[in-house]
């Protein structure tokens, strides 16, 4: 179970470094893509939830 966590915090940890390094490229971030990383994000936490209780 250790593992499966440290698994999805890395995974995760990968999808904020990648989105930050797209929108610190740019000056504008729409609302619409903050949203996207914020659901992609949950998605990946809740996901080992799921696993894991099943």
């Amino acid at each position: 179970m250790i593992d499966t966590r440290e698994t999805v915090i890395t995974e995760a940890l990968a999808v904020i470094d990648k989105a930050l390094a797209e929108m610190l490229r740019r000056e504008l971030v729409s609302s619409g893509e903050v949203a996207d990383l914020l659901l992609d994000l949950r998605s990946l936490l809740t996901a080992n939830e799921t696993t894991t209780v099943a």
